[in-house]
């Protein structure tokens, strides 16, 4: 295989439909979590540290995405909870202890459900929130890569993986390391896991809006903001969740 442009789209189009093909099962799993947590009046908490918080931009706060979803972040420390900016040092997703302050931090409601997303599964942050989010009783699900997270060894005390506290745990289909093409003195190019992610991600919300249709509910949906009317559509939809959503940084 050659590095090129059209060698990536070969990967990323087999990729996809393998991932597709074989989450078929996991994302109505996943799906049928959600929509019986918004029935509940839940909302979605989403979560993702490096490049895996695209996948909380993914679910939290798009056009044609479910309004009751809330993105949460490493920078929450100084944007809500007043630690200094330095603090956001590259490795604080290694820190267990980071978690516990997020999840203070965040507006949680006990029927709220999780969406966490991380590429390896062993970083501190993630694992010790995934076992917060399950010791206080939410639904959670996981995405991550299995074959990476299977070759890694845990950065969490307890030697568990993100992978290990979710009720449904969601395949993205990257290989060990995430790169793709290989480069002929070592290494490669051509990360995969924010684009199939992102599919798993907009393949949840399909099925919940589906689950949410056929039980006769208006799915509470964003419009573009950029389009005429967006802006008030959304506004409507995220005064039910007042205090409950943030939106911004």
């Amino acid at each position: 295989m050659t590095v090129s442009a059209e060698d990536y789209l070969a990967v990323v189009t087999e990729t996809m439909g393998r991932v597709a093909a074989e989450q078929r099962r996991n994302v109505a799993a996943a799906a049928d979590l959600i929509a019986t947590a918004l029935r509940a009046d839940a909302v979605v908490h989403a979560f993702g540290t490096g490049h895996s918080e695209a996948l909380a931009m993914e679910i939290a706060g798009r056009a044609g995405g479910l309004v009751p979803t809330n993105r949460i972040a490493l920078r929450d420390l100084v944007l809500r909870g007043g630690e200094p900016a330095d603090v956001l040092g590259p490795k604080l997703e290694r820190e267990p202890a980071v978690a516990h302050r997020l999840y203070e931090l965040a507006p949680i409601r006990p029927q709220d459900v999780f969406v966490l997303a991380s590429n390896s599964g062993v970083n501190g942050a993630m694992v010790e929130f995934a076992a917060i989010v399950k010791e206080r009783g939410h639904g959670l699900v996981a995405i991550t890569s299995a074959q990476h997270s299977a070759r890694m060894t845990s950065r969490h005390p307890s030697g568990r993986k993100l992978a290990d506290f979710a009720d449904v745990v969601l395949d993205n289909g990257a290989p060990y390391g995430d790169a793709t093409l290989p480069l002929p003195g070592g290494g490669a190019v051509g990360a995969v896991s924010s684009i199939t992610a992102a599919l798993l991600a907009q393949q949840i919300v399909a099925e919940v809006v589906a689950r949410l249709l056929a039980a006769g509910e208006r799915p509470p949906v964003y419009l573009s903001a950029n389009i005429t009317g967006g802006d008030e559509h959304n506004a409507e939809l995220e005064a039910r969740y007042e205090g409950r959503i943030r939106r911004g940084a």
